[in-house]
């Protein structure tokens, strides 16, 4: 898998000297290209990553302060994007959000790779949270944000949890991607989740009998 296209943000402040988009590709690819070959996350020490990507070792520790952090950024980058929202509905914004989701899921599946580092990640604390505060976290606060946006707008009843609400959005998808990964992935899935929770948490008109 390449990723010579993909540009990971940083989790922590920049260190060291100025980064070298092509020495971070070259560390990033190194490290997939060893995931590639089988070696699995627990023997993936910093020296063997310099030396497939063809860099010291002190190259590495000025951009990233372990294996942690590293190891998060080559997932952000084999990962899609995160999404541009339109901005300009909360609807329109979910959409985005759970599309980025099943893309995800698209590209797990498709990726023997991935879907075992997602397992090994899962089983190492220390990289799972750190994937879990630089990746998920700011992931669930901008839906949170889209949310409380929707109820300022009278987009959503102003009586629900925007927590709640969050989870019914979000969480159909994360069942198809994650715990049936046999279950279809289809093209207008996210547009189907979002309206079909939309229709049961919008604001009921004092009009309607």
């Amino acid at each position: 898998m390449s990723l010579a296209d993909s540009r990971p943000r940083p989790v922590g402040p920049a260190r060291g000297r100025p980064r070298s988009e092509a020495v971070e590709r070259a560390i990033l690819e190194g490290v997939m290209k060893l995931l590639e070959e089988g070696v699995p996350l627990a023997e993936l020490s910093i020296e063997r990553i310099a030396r497939t990507a063809g860099v010291g070792k002190a190259t590495i520790y000025r951009r990233w302060s372990g294996k942690e952090e590293l190891f998060v950024d080559v997932m952000r980058a084999a990962e899609p994007p995160d999404p541009v929202l339109p901005g300009i509905s909360m609807r329109g914004d979910l959409v985005a959000l759970l599309e980025t989701l099943r893309q995800r899921g698209l590209a797990s599946r498709s990726s023997v790779i991935l879907h075992n580092v997602y397992a090994q990640m899962k089983s190492s604390p220390k990289i799972w949270a750190a994937y879990h505060a630089s990746v998920i976290t700011p992931r669930r606060v901008l839906a949170m944000e889209v949310l409380r946006r929707g109820q300022r707008s009278g987009e959503l009843r102003p009586d629900i949890d925007p927590e709640l609400a969050n989870d019914l959005f979000i969480g159909p998808m994360l069942v198809r991607t994650v715990m049936r990964p046999d279950a279809d992935l289809p093209e207008g899935l996210a547009e189907e989740i979002v309206d079909t929770v939309l229709a049961g948490l919008r604001p009921v008109s004092s009009t309607a009998s």
